[in-house]
């Protein structure tokens, strides 16, 4: 049996983005209702993994040790709110870099289907930026995406050019773990 798994992206879809980065615990906000849909996805049996890229590390904007602080503030806040993120995958190279994972390159992801022995055909994957989605869809995850970040204004079926059409759009995380958990209270229904 596979595991019930949900992959999101951090800054923009779990707290609030920052054109200078998030870089310190005091730097990082919590969007409204984003921990407590975490909790709720864990209670309903999900596990819930990190994608992100970070290339303030490539940048030399902090370090290693600023970033661990930054998620120590995360995993305490979101344990408070009752829930847990079991595993952080990140990118830490810069965009010039090249690498094979920082989104919309599907590595990330790839580490995270290696890491669980899974396969990622239709595992959701949330996020709040065009590479989010592209690396989703890359990767056979089912792109969603969340108007707390780089594109509040995006609205379903007119995606830009570039969105794989198949993006489904939710207004914030809680929305979408609305969308899920019905999902799966129905499908319990009518099993």
């Amino acid at each position: 049996m596979q595991i019930k798994l949900v992959i999101l992206d951090r800054d923009g879809t779990i707290n609030r983005a920052s054109d200078e980065f998030v870089k310190s615990p005091e730097e990082w906000h919590p969007l409204p209702g984003a921990l407590e849909g975490i909790s709720r996805l864990n209670h309903a049996g999900f596990h819930v993994v990190l994608a992100t890229n970070q290339s303030g590390l490539g940048r030399g904007l902090f370090d290693m040790a600023a970033l661990n602080a930054v998620h120590a503030h995360m995993l305490k806040s979101l344990a408070a709110a009752g829930g847990r993120i079991d595993a952080i995958f990140y990118c830490p190279h810069a965009p010039g870099e090249g690498c094979a994972c920082r989104k919309p390159a599907p590595g990330l992801l790839q580490q995270i289907q290696e890491r669980y022995g899974i396969d990622l055909k239709g595992v959701p994957y949330v996020g709040d930026s065009l590479r989010d989605m592209q690396a989703a869809h890359s990767a056979g995850c089912a792109p969603h995406m969340v108007l707390t970040g780089r594109h509040p204004d995006l609205q379903a079926p007119s995606f830009p050019i570039g969105f794989p059409p198949d993006t489904q759009v939710h207004a914030d995380l809680g929305a979408f773990v609305d969308h899920l958990l019905g999902d799966a209270t129905d499908r319990d229904k009518t099993s």
